[in-house]
């Protein structure tokens, strides 16, 4: 049985070389009055037309850089640029075209989820108020609580206040989406949800910048990777680049009579590093065979099929490619389960 395990490539459309930055930062940082450095010369860059994941554990400084960047806390130092403008100078031209959900949404709790909405459209002056109830309930349906828009709001789970959340933020067409831990909250299938809805938002043609720990969440949908520690931006990049560092592998399960041979052959088709794990997750009775594939490495189809010809039992073979959590805990030596 052959089989290759591919993350899921994201439907988000690519950036566009050259074009200018969604959002660029140049020696953002913030010192609070206790001398807590939050964020520390951080150098973001967020192509247009990219679902940018902005990872890192809780309290590694993703959601104080989020609220400089929307004009929300003046930074200690640095320049911010949200859509080509300059921040918090333009924000009266840029907020408009950008959609945001930060550290939770808050709603008057005796209104409706409807009546929410409409408060919140009624505050954007660029809006037609004759077209507000539309808006509101084409927001509502986007999120699933169309159902719920007549009860208050205290009435709400945690999940559905998220979800209204994220409708409050589309209630008109945005040129830039933040969306700080927007899956906080929502069960699997709600999250499920978010990650369509982030794909269908870059489809659209809006760039999504999604701020979260749960890297595996993120990383099926994101196209490029920014990732947070202690207040510092660690690396950032287009995602494939990113783990590619690490390299990808042909993980191979045999029989113990055919480890030698598996390991000859591999390194006859030119993997030098081929080896035995005896870490691996498996039967003890089916070894583990590892082998990097570099860029002139023969194609792992021709691999596997190679192995088969020379007589090898191959009990599975699959591509293994790391995944962010892995790039993560390499640069850093800790799980995204640390909190500070």
């Amino acid at each position: 049985m052959t089989r290759t395990h591919e993350p899921p490539q994201p439907a988000a459309a690519e950036a566009v070389p050259g074009a200018p930055a969604a959002v660029a930062t140049r020696g953002l940082t913030k010192r609070f009055a206790t001398g807590q450095v939050a964020v520390d010369g951080l150098d973001l860059h967020v192509p247009r037309g990219a679902v940018f994941g902005f990872l890192g554990p809780n309290g590694s400084g993703k959601t104080t850089t989020i609220r400089m960047l929307l004009g929300l806390v003046r930074p200690t130092a640095g320049t911010v640029h949200l859509l080509g403008e300059p921040m918090p100078d333009a924000a009266a031209r840029v907020l408009p075209r950008v959609g945001a959900l930060v550290e939770g949404p808050a709603f008057h709790p005796y209104l409706s989820g409807r009546a929410n909405l409409g408060r919140v459209d009624a505050a954007d002056a660029t809006t037609d108020p004759r077209t507000r109830a539309r808006r509101v309930e084409e927001a509502l349906e986007r999120v699933g609580l169309r159902a719920a828009g007549d009860k208050r709001y205290r009435q709400y789970s945690l999940g559905m206040k998220q979800r209204l959340g994220l409708a409050a933020a589309l209630l008109r067409p945005r040129d830039l989406l933040v969306l700080d831990e927007p899956t906080n909250g929502l069960d699997p299938q709600g999250t499920r949800e978010v990650r369509h809805l982030v794909r269908e938002l870059a489809d659209g043609g809006a760039t999504v910048l999604v701020s979260s720990h749960l890297l595996a969440e993120i990383e099926q949908v994101c196209t490029h990777v920014g990732i947070m520690g202690r207040g510092r931006l660690l690396l950032q990049g287009p995602r494939a680049e990113l783990t590619a560092r690490r390299g990808v592998h042909a993980v191979v399960r045999t029989t113990p009579a055919h480890v030698e041979a598996g390991l000859a052959e591999l390194r006859r088709l030119g993997l030098p590093d081929a080896r035995a794990d005896a870490r691996a997750p498996g039967p003890a009775d089916e070894p583990t065979l590892v082998a990097g594939l570099p860029d002139d490495a023969p194609p792992p189809q021709e691999v596997a099929a190679a192995l088969v010809r020379a007589g090898v039992d191959l009990v599975a073979f699959d591509v293994r490619r790391p995944s962010l959590e892995e790039v993560f805990v390499e640069l850093t030596g800790e799980g995204f389960d640390v909190a500070r």
